[in-house]
């Protein structure tokens, strides 16, 4: 891929919300055709992530809670959940949440399909760019009211 060079002038007059909203859109949506392939939303990603990274601590109303602010599909989170166990995935003891097996293996596919996505957004641009990207991106949010915290 070639991408043509600007000047840093021309860069830094360029609308920061066209260019947002361009890489969400892609990003976004490469993901979720990447995880659609396993039959697979984002909010059910986050679900195995979140369980999967602390096996045993999330209740599906806490994990529920921690997971909706970052939604913007009117996900039914229970929906989610009842899927994934009905799939074998997930299990619940005590109110608590766990990968099964089957759950992990999914959840590795999903993730080596995830990563495709990444790699191919990350080309050409090292560490140091795109945590600079991201604390630029992070300090607009702040500065506009919004929470620059990371998630």
């Amino acid at each position: 891929m070639t991408i043509k060079e600007h000047s840093q002038q021309q860069l830094a007059a360029q609308p920061i919300g066209y260019w947002t909203r361009e890489a969400a859109h892609l990003i976004i949506g490469g993901l979720r055709t990447a995880l659609a392939e396993e039959h697979l939303t984002q909010p059910h990603w986050w679900t195995l992530n979140h369980i999967a990274g602390t096996p045993g601590h999330w209740t599906r109303e806490a994990l529920i809670a921690k997971l909706a602010p970052y939604d913007d599909q009117d996900t039914d989170f229970e929906a989610v959940h009842d899927d994934l166990t009905t799939r074998g995935w997930i299990t619940e003891t005590d109110h608590r949440l766990t990968l099964t097996e089957a759950g992990e293996a999914g959840r590795l596919r999903a993730h080596a399909r995830n990563a495709k996505v990444h790699t191919a957004m990350r080309q050409g641009i090292d560490d140091a760019t795109y945590a600079a990207t991201i604390d630029t991106l992070r300090r607009l949010v702040a500065n506009l009211g919004g929470n620059g915290d990371l998630p």
